[in-house]
């Protein structure tokens, strides 16, 4: 157990993982309760929030978990409110949720644009209207929200990521706004932006897509939800006091570097 979170309370929406293995949102739950933070994970599926509650609780972390839909906005409020009744305040909101759906302009449906646009963003957007009021009147707080490179760059190849793309892109404009706004009171808002990790939301890829991505990486290795969860910890901890309206890429260099051709 660290102490880089102590006294802190942190929400992480998203938290459990959706299958086998450890996911971006339950790495950092994770690492945020080692680091000594009392931490609320948030999912619609409650059985699955329990079951990282208890992880966390057996290795002597304080974990509870709440069961929402932060789409809507009286289940984002009640997420809220159940932390600082909970634990007496709330510092960290560390915003996790989002899933894609393929398709071009072309070809996809409104009901599914719609759909990733109420998971990526609208979640977002409930999350900090319940959470800022609180963080506020604690003095200040960090907002981490969890975004693509597929919101920075267009990407060749796929069967089509137009929401997707589109709203992590958003969330990077997003995440600036808030940074904007919110930096009179104490409030640092930064993006978390990921690369091709290995998850169990991208399982369904198989070992040629996994291995596909590795060879996309320039440092040729792969990534994983922990080297997400170590990056939001800092963020969220007092080492990043000065640091706020930053898009931090974790992706192994997929940003920053290409190849010159021979």
């Amino acid at each position: 157990m660290g102490q880089r979170l102590a006294g802190k309370v942190a929400i992480v929406t998203g938290a459990a993982s959706r299958g086998e293995g450890v996911g971006n949102g339950a790495a950092t739950a994770i690492l945020f309760a080692r680091e000594g933070a009392k931490v609320v994970l948030v999912n619609r599926d409650a059985a699955r929030g329990e079951a990282l509650a208890e992880q966390i609780r057996a290795e002597g972390g304080e974990a509870s978990a709440f069961a929402a839909d932060v789409t809507q906005q009286d289940s984002a409020e009640a997420m809220a409110a159940f932390a600082v009744e909970r634990y007496g305040r709330l510092d960290i909101l560390h915003n996790n949720i989002g899933f894609g759906h393929s398709g071009t302009p072309e070809t996809l449906e409104l009901d599914d644009w719609n759909r990733v646009f109420q998971a990526n963003l609208t979640s977002v957007l409930m999350a900090c209207k319940a959470c800022l009021p609180r963080m506020r009147a604690g003095g200040g707080g960090a907002i981490n929200n969890v975004s693509s490179v597929a919101g920075a760059i267009g990407l060749s190849g796929t069967s089509g990521g137009l929401a997707y793309t589109t709203t992590k892109a958003g969330l990077h404009g997003f995440t600036m706004s808030v940074a904007a706004d919110y930096a009179v009171h104490g409030i640092r808002a930064n993006a978390l932006v990921v690369g091709t990790v290995n998850t169990p939301l991208v399982a369904h890829l198989g070992d040629e897509g996994r291995e596909r991505r590795r060879k996309a990486v320039p440092l040729q290795t792969e990534g994983t939800g922990w080297d997400v969860a170590h990056a939001a910890v800092f963020l969220a901890s007092d080492e990043a006091r000065w640091i706020t309206g930053v898009m931090l890429p974790i992706d192994g260099g997929f940003l920053a570097i290409r190849q010159w051709p021979r």
